[in-house]
């Protein structure tokens, strides 16, 4: 009779090194990508002393006013021209699933003052509690 070979015990580890470096490899992806995320209509923003918004873990709904005086906004990455309207039927009911949501107005430099201050009472009238305005910093 042939000995028997001693059973080999069964190892209950897992290896995490794959998991790691794809992980790694993940993480630089999304840092390359993120910047090239923020999508907007091309307005001339104007400069100002100002200090940056606190950062949110919600993505800020954005409305832009070009200075031909239309309203942009994004939706699921494609650009289009709203009625004042449907951009405050939009924000309703962004605000009716995710109350928390910013909402941020771009506004050309060459739009007049009017409109913005229109666009940001409809805002309001929409139910968001506070909007911001996106300037450029100014070069010191």
């Amino acid at each position: 009779m042939k000995p028997r070979k001693p059973k080999r015990k069964l190892v209950a580890e897992i290896n995490v090194v794959p998991y790691i470096d794809v992980t790694l490899v993940l993480m630089v992806i999304f840092m390359i990508t993120a910047p090239l995320l923020m999508q907007g209509v091309k307005v001339e923003l104007p400069s100002a002393n100002s200090a940056p918004m606190d950062s949110t873990d919600q993505e800020p709904f954005i409305v832009s006013i070009k200075g031909d005086g239309t309203y942009w906004i994004d939706v699921k990455g494609i650009n289009e021209t709203q009625s004042l309207k449907t951009v405050k039927e939009r924000v309703t009911k962004i605000l009716r699933q995710k109350p928390q949501t910013p909402i941020l107005v771009w506004g050309d430099t060459a739009v007049d003052y009017g409109s913005v201050v229109n666009l940001m009472s409809e805002l309001q009238l929409a139910g968001a509690t506070s909007v911001g305005l996106v300037t450029e910093p100014a070069s010191q």
